[in-house]
């Protein structure tokens, strides 16, 4: 999956001194390199936020904001499945509801279509 460019120096980052090594390694490990447990992931996800003073942010919340992103972005129903790895249209609706303020966005860009193709008016009375 694409991801956006501006977060690579960060990724990159995390995967030389967080993850393991290898194309198959993972990506987040516990605090002796094996594999992170719910437990401790809450506990430096707490710790993270309270250091970042983010406040009440659930880590799904994540993937909610990069979701509702893409479909701002114009992301089809299609298009957000397959970044979610659903294979139902009920979760892509989810975010795409949220960009129903598009509607102005998409009558201009018909609106616009149309003009491209319209015969030039000969005023109201059509003379």
């Amino acid at each position: 999956m694409a991801f956006s460019a501006s977060l690579v120096p960060e990724l990159a980052h995390h995967l030389a001194e967080h993850a393991e090594a290898g194309r198959t390694g993972l990506v987040f490990v516990g605090a002796r390199g094996g594999v992170l447990r719910r437990n401790n992931f809450r506990r430096i996800w707490l710790r993270t936020l309270a250091a970042t003073g983010l406040g009440d942010v659930h880590f799904h919340d994540l993937r909610h904001t990069g979701n509702t992103l893409a479909a701002t972005g114009g992301a089809t129903t299609r298009e957000l499945m397959q970044r979610m790895g659903h294979s139902s249209v009920r979760a892509a609706l989810v975010y795409q509801h949220l960009v129903n303020g598009r509607d102005h966005e998409i009558a201009d860009y018909v609106d616009g279509q149309i003009r491209k193709v319209r015969r030039p008016s000969r005023g109201p009375s059509g003379t």
